[in-house]
């Protein structure tokens, strides 16, 4: 496995991190209507929630730049360091937003971007 489809993997897993953020403590969580329930939270919690379908939203492009840049046999070295630079972003994004940071947040966010369109640069 490359470096940069183990930030594929990587990727994949982290908007459930975020949700894990968004429901920790469980205080009050309804687990039959859990979609209900974090729309109704406040504070880190919302902010958490957001993260999530902001990563989930940011995996099509990025999976597809990672996939094309490998099968159109990109260095592989610059796909592992930009895919690395991404998730690194992605990481210091979902830090970032829940700790209410928003123009850290997008610095961060366009950094990703930036690695993303580095991707099909490489193409």
């Amino acid at each position: 496995m490359t470096i940069a489809y183990a930030c594929i993997l990587l990727m994949g897993l982290l908007p459930y991190v975020a949700a894990g953020i968004a429901k920790k403590g469980f205080q009050g969580y309804d687990n039959a209507m859990p979609r209900q329930w974090l729309a109704k939270q406040t504070g880190f919690r919302a902010r958490a929630n957001a993260a999530q379908a902001n990563l989930f939203e940011s995996l099509p492009l990025f999976f597809a730049a990672v996939i094309i840049a490998s099968v159109v046999h990109a260095p592989q070295d610059r796909i592992d360091l930009l895919a690395m630079g991404f998730v690194i972003a992605r990481i210091a994004y979902l830090i970032c937003y829940i700790a209410n940071w928003p123009t850290t947040r997008s610095i961060v966010w366009l950094f990703g971007m930036i690695c993303v369109v580095g991707l099909f640069f490489q193409i």
